[in-house]
C-alpha cells in the first residue's frame, strides 16, 4: 500500500506579493512538516483576487500579471522543493493577455497550468478566458486542475477524469453571497453550494478532490473557506469550515480509486451515444 498525504488550504491573499509569498511559505513549511506530499493553495494566492464581482463596485489595478516562466513561478517552486504544490496566480501571455490561472509546481518546475475557462458575473471584464481542461502526470498521481467556478459545470471535472486524473485540484476564490447573506457563513447558501459541488464533482466521476479557497475579505467580498479533502464516495474527509486552515487527508489514491469503481464505475458505464441534445431547448 503506497498512501499519499495531501491538503488543501484556506487562507486570505492580497495585493501585496511578497506579503502572499511569506503566507505561501509559512502553509508550505507547515504541510511539510506534516508530511505533505501534495498541497493545494487557494486562487488568486499570488497577488490577490478581485476586489468585486459588481461593475458598480470600486476597482482597482488587479492582481499583478505574472509569466508562467518567470521569476515569481520560479520562487513558488522553489519553495515547494520535493512538494507537489498548486497555486492561482494572475498569467501574462506573450501577447499582453491576462488569464486567470493555476499552476503545479515542484522543485524541478512547472508540471502543469490551466487558465479559467467558465468566467462568473464581471470576471471577463479582467480576464481572458482559457479553452481547455486536461489532466497531466506528477510525482504524487495524475491530476487536473480547475478553478472556482469551473466546478459548477460537469463537464468540466468529467473532461479531466476521462483523461485520467487521479486527483482533481479546484482552486477558488468564492465568496459568500451577495444578497440576503447570512451573518453566519456556515449557514451561508453559496457555501452549501460549495461544498455540494466539491461533494458532487467527486462523486459523479470517483475521484479524489481536492478544494483549496481564500478565507477572510478583500474589498467587498466575503470568502467562504471551507477547504477540503473529499474521496470518490463524495465523503469529505478532511475540512477546515469557514476558518482559514489546512485539511489534510491520507490514502492510498490507486486503492481507493479501484474500490470505489470495482462495482459501479461511473466512467467505465458511460453511454455517451445516448447523450444528445436533438429538439434542446438553450438559452
Amino acid at each position: 500500500m503506497s498512501t499519499l498525504r495531501m491538503a488543501a488550504v484556506a487562507a486570505e491573499f492580497g495585493r501585496d506579493l511578497d506579503e502572499d509569498f511569506l503566507v505561501a511559505e509559512r502553509l508550505i513549511k507547515e504541510a511539510r512538516e506534516d508530511g505533505v506530499r501534495l498541497l493545494a493553495l487557494p486562487e488568486a494566492c499570488l497577488g490577490g483576487y478581485l476586489l468585486s464581482l459588481d461593475d458598480s463596485a470600486e476597482v482597482d489595478e488587479g492582481p499583478p500579471a505574472l509569466a508562467l516562466d518567470g521569476p515569481e513561478i520560479r520562487r513558488l517552486a522553489a519553495l515547494a522543493g520535493e512538494m507537489t504544490v498548486v497555486a492561482g496566480y494572475c498569467e501574462a501571455d506573450t501577447d499582453g493577455n491576462r488569464y486567470n490561472s493555476v499552476v503545479c509546481v515542484t522543485g524541478d518546475g512547472v508540471l502543469g497550468n490551466h487558465r479559467k475557462v467558465h468566467q462568473p458575473l464581471s470576471e471577463d471584464a479582467s480576464y481572458s478566458s482559457g479553452d481547455r481542461f486536461h489532466a497531466f502526470d506528477t510525482p504524487v498521481g495524475r491530476i487536473g486542475m480547475m478553478i472556482c467556478y469551473d466546478k459548477a459545470f460537469p463537464e468540466s471535472a468529467r473532461a479531466l477524469a476521462l483523461h485520467g486524473a487521479q486527483i482533481g485540484v479546484c482552486v477558488s476564490a468564492w465568496p459568500g453571497a451577495r444578497t440576503n447573506a447570512a451573518a453566519d457563513l456556515e449557514q451561508d447558501r453559496w457555501k452549501r453550494r460549495f461544498d455540494l459541488f466539491d461533494r458532487a464533482r467527486a462523486l459523479e466521476n470517483q475521484i479524489v478532490w481536492l478544494s483549496a479557497n481564500q478565507a477572510g475579505t478583500f474589498g467587498s467580498l466575503r470568502f467562504v473557506g471551507s477547504a477540503k479533502v473529499v474521496d470518490p464516495g463524495g465523503e469529505i474527509l478532511a475540512d477546515t469550515g469557514v476558518a482559514s486552515g489546512i485539511a489534510v487527508a491520507e490514502l492510498d489514491v490507486v486503492q481507493t480509486l479501484e474500490t470505489a469503481r470495482r462495482s459501479m464505475g461511473h466512467l467505465r458505464d458511460r453511454r455517451p451515444e445516448t447523450y444528445t441534445y436533438a429538439g434542446a431547448v438553450t438559452a
